[in-house]
């Protein structure tokens, strides 16, 4: 068997006052979300809990990411967050604190059976 990733998924969140990294993360991830309702487990005769998710996000701060609270968005899988320099932070004319932009990847994987 090999690990063989199946799906990517692409979203955007933000957060527009309040300079949450993670709260722009959390929304870009339920974007991506809601892109598809693929049930890539069943598919190939497997349980959900065995999907290898990756969960890259892009923000002008990923140190500023709280990965677990990502994570804890997926209620099955092995979720890996994987904080980027990306994204975009908007400067506000009035001087507060700039829009923050997220953009997440996210890429699911399954140990499957390579085909003949």
């Amino acid at each position: 068997m090999a690990v063989t990733r199946l799906l990517t998924e692409f979203g955007m969140g933000s957060s527009l006052r309040r300079q949450d990294y993670t709260g722009a993360a959390t929304r870009a991830v339920r974007d991506a979300l809601w892109h598809n309702s693929i049930n890539l487990a069943e598919l190939y005769g497997k349980d959900k809990s065995e999907m290898i998710i990756t969960v890259e996000v892009g923000v002008q701060d990923p140190d500023a990411l709280d990965a677990e609270a990502i994570a804890a968005i997926f209620p099955y899988g092995r979720i890996n967050v994987v904080p980027r320099k990306g994204g975009l932070d908007v400067p506000r004319e009035d001087g507060g604190a700039p829009t923050v932009i997220a953009n997440v990847a996210i890429s699911v994987a399954l140990d499957v059976e390579a085909s003949a």
